[in-house]
């Protein structure tokens, strides 16, 4: 369990903190807006209406007790360089900043920012690789190459089996996983026959995983 503080809370503020409430990390969420508090007050452990901005109100929240501060802020940029360089500078261990373009993304890293994310951008990219092809279902991108995807098995591969099938020696990728009935198995035997019911976890760079499911 993490102690998280998140200012913002527009709707990725929002779902960013409930989430994390339902995973059983304790949430401190903070928005100058009095609605917002109250609404996604039932949702976390505390909610507050305070001013980022305000050094001496971020002084009372004791942000060395933080495992990770989120910067959510979404409509102003100056509120969000503001905020991201004042936690920092009060000493937050770790400050994640929510940006909207690369300008914004290196002006809040020169500023004290950890981490930078980007909701919508992440979000297009999941949806046009989700969408764009037949049988990604899901993915986690680890790093600029390196993915791992959640696939319906391919036609031409069911009842086959995993060795017989090569994937690894003719994809270059690996198969780390196999659910089925919303279990997952990451105890793999090269012998078991792919079938229509099952789902696959597959490891290896995009261009590769790209070219084997035709993304």
């Amino acid at each position: 369990m993490k102690t998280v503080l998140i200012i913002g809370l527009g709707r990725f503020g929002k779902h960013l903190a409930i989430d994390l409430n339902r995973q059983g990390h304790q949430v401190l969420a903070i928005d100058i807006n009095e609605k917002k508090v109250n609404d996604i007050l039932p949702f976390v452990t505390n909610a507050q209406i305070g001013d980022s901005t305000s050094i001496p109100y971020l002084k009372t929240l004791g942000l060395n007790n933080f495992d990770v501060c989120f910067v959510a802020i979404g409509k102003s940029f100056q509120s969000s360089l503001e905020t991201t360089a004042a936690l920092k500078d009060l000493g937050a261990k770790k400050v994640v900043s929510r940006a909207a373009s690369g300008v914004h993304s290196k002006f809040l890293l020169r500023n004290g920012a950890d981490e930078i994310i980007y909701p919508e951008k992440q979000t297009a990219q999941w949806a046009s690789i989700r969408y764009s092809a037949e049988n990604v279902l899901d993915y986690i991108e680890l790093d600029d190459e390196t993915s791992i995807f959640e696939v319906s098995i391919p036609q031409n591969w069911i009842n086959y089996s995993i060795k017989k099938l090569d994937i690894r020696r003719k994809y270059d990728i690996t198969v780390i996983g196999i659910k089925e009935h919303g279990r997952i198995d990451f105890t793999i035997d090269p012998d078991t026959v792919l079938t229509l019911d099952m789902k696959l976890l597959v490891l290896g760079e995009y261009k590769d995983l790209q070219k084997c499911f035709k993304i």
